[in-house]
């Protein structure tokens, strides 16, 4: 199919212009001024004079059918990817998380069969090494190159199921760097959250509120300054997820005096939510996630740490969970499971609260919801930018409709919004995916299953 964007204001990381667009099957083919539709004749042709037009947003940290503390998190991969279509996200990353006995290879085989021929979205994955071994450490090279993923998660927390140790954590960053790849971290120190929590579960104290107390800003600082000192003694591209807080960023500003191959995420929930929220009795298990939400302070200093480039990236940490899992921890916050809903909101979020707020320009939005995901993530050019030769993932959006975030109207399989009654200025009118119109007025209009995996090259 040939298709023809006109009149749009076309952004991108670096540019700001009036053009159009002609997209040939999946990539973008050319751009220009005036294109002649005669001498063209596209099949389609989309008027988005008044619109911007900007690359389909990447989201490089959801969480979809994951297991956990009992429960699933709520949006599999129909359900997500659709969600995060309607927002105007053509591609995420989602977390294949290593059981313990398990290989990487069964990994990434079990996280491949819970996606196929369900995605909206195209789609990838990080794997979440947590039982490294021999073994594990043998496959590093295969995955890397012959499976096209190129990232690796470890926790630093949640002792007994996830969490490495310091001397593994290394060990894997010194393989993974000799074949190019990356590690991602969480970054909290699991001894003294376990050390916190069983203080108040002693204590009697757990309500909601417990959760946050648990994981106080020293937690993160102390091991985000960790993570970053060992990965700048291996040498490896090293990534920060969803960073929270004021103590952690300033690691972040230590590490750019040593020019430290490093970069850091945050999301829209740390940004623009704060931890007033757990006062709300048993409601703040809504936003009970890990880390938690932080204070006012804390998100100043995340929008100037996005201004200043040491934020690259903003993903969502997309993990549902229904209201009645939730439940689960009513009388004990421990038993609350970690999580909220997110992917559908983020570029909506960020224009109305980030650009029409002076907080960043376009291009800087451009760049931390779609451009540096795909430079880090090894799917630049293919995705990420406009330019002949991309695949053909755009938003066309209306920068002027005004619209209110509630569980009522968005798409998540989740029966609340950690937003609800959030107004925004701004919404997502049309997404195309690789040449195809998939939402329109509201409406999908491609099938389950024409998203497709996406095997990544290395880190840029």
């Amino acid at each position: 199919m040939s298709l023809l964007i006109k009149n749009g204001r076309i952004i991108t990381a670096t540019d700001d212009y009036f053009g159009d667009i002609l997209i040939d099957g999946e990539t973008i083919v050319a751009i220009g001024n005036a294109f002649d539709e005669g001498d063209l004749d596209p099949e389609q042709v989309i008027d988005a004079t008044g619109k911007l037009v900007f690359p389909g947003g990447i989201d490089p940290h959801t969480h979809l059918a994951m297991p956990f503390m009992g429960a699933f998190s709520s949006d599999d991969y129909e359900s997500g990817t659709l969600a995060a279509l309607y927002g105007g996200t053509t591609t995420l990353i989602d977390y294949a998380i290593q059981s313990k006995g398990e290989s990487l290879y069964s990994t990434l085989n079990t996280w491949k069969q819970k996606a196929e021929g369900k995605t909206y979205g195209d789609y990838s994955f990080h794997i979440a090494i947590t039982d490294y071994n021999d073994d594990v450490r043998n496959e590093l090279k295969d995955i890397i190159e012959k499976e096209g993923i190129s990232s690796f998660k470890t926790f630093m927390a949640y002792k007994g199921s996830l969490m490495i140790d310091d001397r593994q954590m290394l060990d894997i960053m010194n393989e993974v760097k000799k074949f190019g790849g990356l590690i991602a971290v969480h970054a909290t120190n699991g001894d003294m959250i376990d050390y916190l929590v069983n203080k108040y579960v002693s204590e009697k104290k757990l309500s909601p509120l417990y959760h946050y107390l648990s994981q106080p800003e020293i937690t993160e600082s102390e091991a985000a300054g960790r993570f970053i000192d060992l990965a700048f003694q291996s040498g490896v591209k090293a990534y920060v997820v969803h960073m929270t807080c004021e103590g952690a960023i300033n690691k972040v500003r230590q590490a750019t005096l040593r020019n430290q191959n490093l970069f850091i995420e945050s999301c829209p929930q740390y940004l623009l939510l704060d931890a007033s929220l757990y006062d709300k009795d048993f409601e703040g298990a809504k936003w009970v996630m890990s880390p938690p939400l932080r204070e006012k302070k804390d998100q100043q200093a995340l929008w100037s740490g996005i201004q200043q480039g040491l934020i690259q990236v903003i993903g969502t940490d997309h993990c549902p969970f229904m209201w009645k899992d939730k439940k689960k921890g009513e009388h004990d916050f421990t038993k609350i499971p970690n999580g909220a809903p997110g992917i559908e909101h983020r570029l909506e979020l960020l224009y109305s609260e980030g650009v029409l707020k002076n907080r960043i320009d376009l291009n800087k939005f451009v760049e931390i919801n779609s451009t540096n995901a795909a430079k880090i993530f090894g799917l630049f050019p293919q995705k990420g930018t406009i330019a002949p030769g991309s695949d053909a993932d755009l938003v066309i959006f209306d920068p002027n409709k005004e619209h209110t975030i509630s569980v009522d109207t968005h798409h998540h399989n989740c029966d609340y919004s950690a937003y609800e009654g959030w107004k925004v200025k701004g919404k997502t009118e049309t997404v195309i995916l690789r040449g195809q119109i998939a939402i329109k007025n509201g409406e999908i209009n491609i099938e389950k299953g024409y998203g497709k995996f996406l095997k990544r090259k290395k880190p840029l």
